[in-house]
């Protein structure tokens, strides 16, 4: 386990909530931002505030350096070749919509297929739907184990030479499993199609080397990472990224704008129109440098041992169910649940007057709890800065509840 003073870096982990200390088990929609991030933000405010490759002053120079030292520092966190096949985006669902744009509308035609699954987030399904509608193309679901892994014989037998697009999430924000990408990716290129990797669930956690998986793109999010809201990545390969045209336009992207028509810059600003979030790039860097410093094997190991410790005590409560694996190796820190009898919505309400912070809904990923016939489940998602006695907390707060709800009283 790490070493528990890591969560005095959270300042915000330190209130109580309905006069019970906080239990923030929720960060599989948002982390926590360490105070060194956050300093970094206010750094760049109070000290270095200018738009960045437009001025020559010392402040605008400051800005740029920084602006595109944390870009090096993202290349070298998910192993990319060069600066220029990693774009500043708004986040995974940006990342998402620019590829469905350009490169979906410019290599998916009239009777291709694009092949996802049953456990994708909404910005991994709706994308895709969209560009089906506009090329006329079909999309196609890989169905699901019943442990709610991807069912690769399945995969097998759907991916074919019509297949143009496969995009599929690296982690689950639902089921708590990694998907294995290497092996996709090989079977992707085998009949010529490109495979795009939703990482908001797997970057924060595990290391990532997106030339090792041989993803043509993957895309991930900031603020699950610790790091601020609004910035994300789009990695591609550089000779798919030359070859796609910018989704937005305007300044900073231009090369020569003529009367009738314009040019564009280079690789990776042909993509970045208009003033980008700097303090938000810059703060993201914050955030790698602080989870380098921890080393994401260790953060790893970390929340498997959690997984490892907390899954058993919550599968031995009568009338919990679990959705996703019942081996703890394969489970991430994600564990959607329900309580018999009790919807999610209660169940979260409940727990949060314990001071403990779960989701419950559909998780934006509707289309996965109908393929598994449920309208909604209770979330708790664990990162590197929750600890056992997190866990325990969590466990005695279910059965709290369960008895709240059975007998009347806590």
């Amino acid at each position: 386990m790490l070493d528990k003073k890591i969560k005095q870096d959270f300042p915000i982990l330190f209130q109580e909530v309905n006069d019970e200390p906080l239990v923030y088990l929720d960060s599989a929609a948002t982390s926590q931002k360490p105070k060194q991030v956050i300093d970094s933000l206010v750094h760049y405010y109070e000290h270095d505030n200018a738009n960045v490759h437009r001025g020559v002053h010392t402040l605008a120079d400051r800005a740029t350096t920084k602006y595109e030292a944390s870009r090096e520092k993202v290349r070298a966190f998910i192993g990319a070749k060069s600066t220029k096949e990693v774009l500043f985006t708004r986040g995974t669902t940006t990342g998402l919509n620019w590829l469905s744009r350009s490169f979906g509308d410019s290599v998916v035609n009239s009777g291709d297929e694009i092949l996802i699954s049953h456990m994708e987030h909404h910005s991994n399904v709706v994308t895709w739907q969209e560009l089906a509608k506009r090329q006329d193309a079909k999309l196609v679901y890989v169905d699901l184990t019943s442990e709610g892994e991807i069912d690769m014989d399945d995969f097998k037998r759907k991916i074919n030479e019509r297949t143009k697009i496969v995009s599929i999430a690296h982690a689950s924000n639902v089921l708590g499993v990694t998907n294995p990408i290497k092996e996709m990716a090989t079977l992707a290129h085998n009949v010529g199609a490109y495979l795009i990797v939703d990482g908001a669930q797997s970057v924060p956690h595990m290391p990532v080397d997106v030339v090792d998986l041989d993803a043509d793109f993957y895309v991930f999010s900031g603020h699950k990472m610790c790091g601020p809201t609004g910035i994300g990545v789009l990695y591609g390969k550089q000779q798919l990224l030359e070859e796609m045209e910018p989704v937005e336009y305007g300044g900073e992207m231009i090369d020569f704008v003529y009367h009738d028509h314009s040019t564009w810059t280079e690789l990776p600003w042909k993509f970045e129109a208009g003033t980008p979030n700097i303090a938000g790039a810059i703060a993201l860097g914050s955030a790698i440098d602080y989870l380098t410093e921890i080393g994401m094997a260790n953060i790893h190991q970390h929340e498997q041992e959690l997984v490892d410790y907390v899954l058993p005590k919550l599968e031995a409560i009568e009338g919990l169910t679990i959705y996703g694996p019942k081996d703890p190796k394969k489970h991430s820190g994600v564990i959607a649940f329900n309580l018999d009898g009790i919807h999610p919505h209660d169940t979260a309400t409940a727990l949060d007057m314990e001071g403990i912070a779960v989701r419950a809904g559909h998780h934006c990923a509707q289309p996965l709890l109908s393929y598994l016939e449920l309208h909604a489940t209770a979330r708790a998602s664990f990162y590197f800065y929750n600890t056992k006695e997190d866990a325990d907390r969590l466990v005695e707060a279910i059965i709290a509840t369960k008895e709240f709800f059975t007998d009347g009283f806590i």
